[in-house]
């Protein structure tokens, strides 16, 4: 339905019952403009898409803090919040739960990544990224990355 059509519909009285899960990822950027995408391990929901590394975010914590935690606990990289610059976030509508995600660009790390928790990592074009499997919420992220480079 698209915006216009909406619109035109009356406005629903309560929000949809889903719980609202915030996630934050990061697309590492190397000095080639490459970006790192970790493929999601058997046994995980949506296994075998490509996605940004990144994970939930821990009450009390923000979200520059927990993606600086799960890049260190998924990739072994030390990073600091003052070094993720905002660029696109997403809002999706799973079965059954809503995902917030902002994405960071990440320029600068200390360490090499490796692959900590049984996934696989690649490095890829930005615009690589429209030909890989990835969960449905990060492919609009897709796009803003690419301008946003």
């Amino acid at each position: 339905m698209s915006c216009l059509e909406a619109l035109q519909q009356p406005r629903a009285e309560t929000p949809p019952g889903l719980r609202l899960v915030l996630v934050s990822a990061a697309a590492l950027v190397d000095a080639d403009g490459r970006v790192l995408i970790a493929r999601r391990p058997e046994g995980k929901p949506m296994a075998g898409l490509w996605e940004f590394p990144g994970g939930k975010v821990k009450e009390g914590e923000t979200p520059e803090f927990a993606l600086t935690r799960e890049l260190h606990e998924e990739l072994g990289i030390e990073s600091r919040e003052t070094c993720f610059t905002p660029i696109a976030f997403a809002s999706h509508s799973y079965e059954d739960f809503h995902l917030l995600m902002p994405l960071y660009a990440l320029r600068m790390w200390q360490g090499n990544p490796q692959p900590k928790e049984g996934q696989e990592l690649q490095w890829v074009l930005p615009k690589e990224l429209y030909s890989i499997d990835m969960p449905p919420a990060d492919v609009p992220l897709i796009s803003q990355l690419i301008d946003r480079l």
